[in-house]
């Protein structure tokens, strides 16, 4: 019979191995100014990410970045495709979340030109006069003016600005760009971002003034320092509330306080192993966390206890089963029945998560990678770290006692 309890030290000695790297990295995230760590995504420090695709596949992050830079932006720029288009995206991510305005609707080319062949025809009016009144005509204040042939040519200039697209984005863009493409060369993508206060349209312009055109906008997403600070919040609550909860439940249900605390340490170690390999992952490969890797954690923390509750309701019927056996040895037995069933169910987990890795493309990658760690360590930990560490902490007691014990004829036989 394989001795998994007497083995303990060699199983805390492999813990304390990923362990320590981890925490290392963790902490060396507020002390390098983010420069090594954790690397969190705008869901937490608030920016915008924009997905762009270039006409030239030649271009590269690091050209792009360049040019980024000379904007006055200080910007990740890494290659977001799938593997399945010669063309990949251009993820650019920056700490600047008013790079776009979030709650401008992205408008068609066609929508824009005609909307700011309107807007000026409508300036250029007075009020209460029809824009389809000529020059010449006399103010008016009804909008039936009577029809003259000096009226075509101002009316025609809604059908020749939707003939001519790019004279009226140039009509309709802001006198202060200076960023505007000439009107000999129409862009796509730039027209129809958000205008106003937004700064993106002029990045764009720069970006196809050097680049080429932009062929494709895959995504934008802008979020504010509020939305962050509010889910880094939301993310440490439910994950402290959870592992008190968990420790009360399995104190109450097992009717030992010891089975919840090393239940909890289990989970703790999880929690510490995950996170810490994302540290090292982000400080060498630039893998950032965002608000799916705290579901990924709490469905990490349920996986976990499920196995441990598993392995310490056998240990209570082995008890009354085997009562006066040594401690460990009803530990080890109940490990050994239950380790079958505890792999076959984690492996079939493993085997899913594995096929959403490389397939289900990068959208949710970062939340599968952290369940996959997570299910392998709380597997881990339930078998080879919290049953053990009960047996510590119960020949601990074991001992406390006999030392009571014998202290007290001693003291009897003084008096």
């Amino acid at each position: 019979m394989f001795d998994i309890i007497g083995k303990r030290n060699w199983f805390f000695a492999i813990s304390l191995a990923i362990l320590i790297p981890g925490l290392v990295f963790i902490l060396a995230g507020p002390l390098t100014g983010e420069k090594m760590g954790l690397q969190f995504s705008i869901d937490f420090t608030g920016g915008t990410v924009w997905q762009i695709q270039f006409a030239d596949p030649k271009v590269t992050p690091d050209q792009v970045k360049a040019v980024i830079a000379q904007q006055g932006y200080d910007a990740q720029v890494t290659q977001a495709g799938n593997g399945q288009t010669d063309r990949s995206f251009m993820e650019i991510r920056t700490k600047d979340a008013a790079l776009a305005a979030p709650a401008a609707p992205i408008a068609t080319p066609a929508a824009s030109a005609s909307a700011a062949a309107s807007a000026s025809a409508g300036a250029s009016a007075p009020a209460g006069e029809s824009a389809s009144a000529s020059p010449g005509t006399s103010s008016s204040p009804t909008s039936s003016a009577s029809p003259s042939p000096s009226a075509a040519p101002v009316a025609s200039a809604s059908a020749a600005a939707s003939a001519a697209p790019s004279a009226s984005a140039a009509a309709g863009a802001s006198p202060g760009a200076s960023a505007a493409p000439s009107p000999s060369a129409p862009t796509t993508v730039c027209g129809g971002l958000p205008q106003g206060s937004s700064k993106l349209p002029a990045l764009c312009y720069a970006l196809e003034s050097k680049l080429g055109p932009i062929a494709k906008q895959n995504s934008l997403t802008s979020v504010g320092a509020v939305v962050s600070s509010d889910l880094i919040t939301q993310a440490l609550v439910l994950i402290l509330v959870g592992s008190v909860g968990i420790l009360l439940w399995i104190t109450y249900r097992f009717r030992d306080f010891r089975m919840g605390v090393t239940a909890l340490i289990a989970l703790l170690h999880d929690i510490v192993v995950v996170v810490g390999l994302f540290a090292i992952l982000g400080t060498f490969f630039n893998v950032q966390i965002d608000s799916l890797f705290v579901t990924a954690m709490l469905t990490v923390i349920g996986f976990s206890v499920h196995d441990t509750i598993v392995v310490y309701d056998r240990i209570r019927e082995n008890r009354a089963r085997h009562a006066g056996e040594p401690f460990e040895r009803i530990v080890n037995h109940s490990i050994l029945q239950t380790f079958g069933r505890s792999i076959t169910t984690s492996f079939t987990v493993v085997i899913t998560l594995l096929a959403l890795l490389l397939f289900a493309g990068e959208a949710i990658g970062t939340f599968v990678l952290a369940l996959l760690i997570g299910i392998i360590s709380g597997t881990y930990s339930s078998i080879f770290n919290a049953s053990p560490l009960l047996v510590v902490w119960h020949l601990h007691d074991e001992r406390q006692r006999e030392r009571e014990n014998a202290a007290r004829p001693s003291r009897r036989a003084a008096t």
